[in-house]
């Protein structure tokens, strides 16, 4: 009996291990299946980034309130038309019906009976007002202009992203530049130790040495371990950027390799310096805040003129049966009207006055703006002579590290030939890859430099300055 108990527990404890392995292997089989790879050239990137990034959508949404609101600025011309109905029940009407009964009496006319009709009264109205100024006018110019700038900004955010996508997909190429690298080491060391031991093994060479290529391998597998997961981190980091799903595997299909151009510092300026989206939003903000001074100086010294008309028909004794009952009985009147008024508020006339006040405020504001544009055509300047030295030197340094390349690339070929025959040691190999491996990267960092300050010089003159785009 204890046996079978025995034998019952460990297949009870069998079927539960079976099926904890079943939904770990089902789980991750899902998870691979949902993983998703998806293989991008630097223009698909920005393609699709263009269309699903979420910071776009969100501008999007922006232009279009104030296209909504240019559009339909027009709507301060309209006037303010307002239709109302009333029921009303007066609790006690007997004042009013003694003083009727009186003049009733005067007249030698039968007494007024009081009726619950008389206590009610139906009253309908319809109101227009309208007021225009010529300030209304200024203020309509404004809101287009609001328009106008926000397409600047829209305009920014697209660039923005695009300059944000290709700046991070050349950053990826020059991490996994330096992955490949170190993952080339790592194998190389491995070679190196599997060497080491089969000539520790056949007496051609001393433990120390087997000691020094493991310890060499071991080092490197933690570093390209690390690596790798910081480049995954920043995939993540690019997937998000781009709308894709985080925890999609994306393939870079591309390199580091710039277009070259020739620049000149003062024909840049002179042919692109005013097309900054930049300096096109200072020059749209300075036309608001004009248009909206030229509106509250506009209201201050001109006056306004006002239309405003009413129809009001009141309707009593509608609910009597003998005068017909509604709508053909009962006592209609009217006390509708129209008037026309032409109106001049004084008070902002005065100079210490609230409306005067914010004039001033908006003037100062707007030489502040003015100020600001000054600044940033000489803060251009320098971002555009700042652009083109760096793409100098980077040229400069990118033909320098080509020719680094070549010789650390010889000196790594002889130095392995020696130490496989016997006559360099370990460390001089290291050495040697070491220093190929640094010109390898010193010069995929001056490419990526090259790019990218190209990619801001673009960005600051809002023109296309290579022949390589799509």
């Amino acid at each position: 009996m204890i046996f079978r108990r025995k034998v019952l527990s460990a297949a009870a404890a069998l079927l539960a291990l079976t099926a904890v392995v079943y939904s770990q292997e089902k789980a991750e089989n899902k998870a691979s299946a949902e993983k998703k790879t998806v293989k991008l050239t630097i223009y698909e990137a920005v393609d699709y980034a263009l269309d699903h990034s979420h910071n776009l959508k969100t501008a999007d949404i922006d232009l279009e309130i104030k296209k909504r609101a240019g559009q339909n600025a027009w709507n301060v011309l309209l006037p303010d038309v307002n239709a109302t109905g009333t029921l009303n029940r007066t609790t006690d009407i007997s004042s009013n019906l003694e003083t009727t009964n009186m003049v009733m009496s005067v007249a030698s006319l039968p007494k007024v009976k009081e009726t619950e009709s008389m206590k009610w009264t139906g009253i309908a109205g319809i109101s227009a007002d309208w007021t225009f100024s010529l300030a209304k006018i200024q203020q309509i110019r404004a809101a287009k202009a609001d328009y106008e700038s926000g397409k600047i900004s829209y305009e920014q955010s697209l660039v923005q992203t695009e300059v944000a996508v290709k700046k991070l997909f050349y950053a990826l190429l020059l991490q996994q530049e330096n992955l490949n690298l170190e993952r080339t080491t790592l194998e190389n060391s491995r070679q190196r130790m599997i060497q080491a031991e089969a000539n520790f093994k056949n007496g051609m060479a001393s433990e120390l040495a087997l000691l020094q290529a493991q310890v060499t391998y071991e080092n490197k597998r933690p570093e390209v371990s690390n690596l790798e997961r910081e480049f995954r981190q920043e995939i993540d980091n690019f997937a998000f950027l781009l709308g894709l799903p985080v925890g999609t595997d994306i393939v870079l299909q591309g390199k580091i390799e710039p277009f070259y151009v020739d620049l000149n510092y003062d024909t840049l300026l002179e042919k692109y310096g005013k097309n900054s989206l930049s300096l096109q939003q200072l020059d749209k903000g300075i036309e608001i805040m004009q248009r909206n001074l030229d509106a509250l100086n506009l209201s201050t010294y001109t006056p306004y003129f006002n239309i405003s008309y009413g129809f009001k028909p009141m309707l009593t004794d509608f609910l009597d049966a003998d005068k017909g009952g509604f709508p053909n009985g009962g006592d209609w009147t009217d006390s509708g009207s129209v008037s026309f008024t032409i109106g001049w508020n004084l008070t902002n006339l005065l100079p210490f006055s609230s409306n005067r006040q914010q004039a001033k405020d908006l003037q100062a504001n707007l030489d502040k703006q003015k100020i600001e544009r000054e600044k940033f055509l000489e803060s251009q300047k320098m971002e555009v002579r700042k652009s083109v030295d760096t793409l100098t030197q980077a040229r400069e340094q990118i033909q320098s590290m080509n020719r680094s390349i070549t010789l650390a690339q010889r000196s790594y070929d002889m130095t392995l030939r020696a130490y496989r025959n016997g006559t360099k040691e370990l460390l001089d190999v290291r050495d040697a890859e070491n220093q190929l491996n640094t010109a390898k990267l010193g010069l995929a960092k001056q490419k990526y430099n090259y790019i990218s300050a190209l990619i801001d010089l673009e960005t600051t003159l809002n023109t296309k300055l290579t022949g390589g785009e799509k």
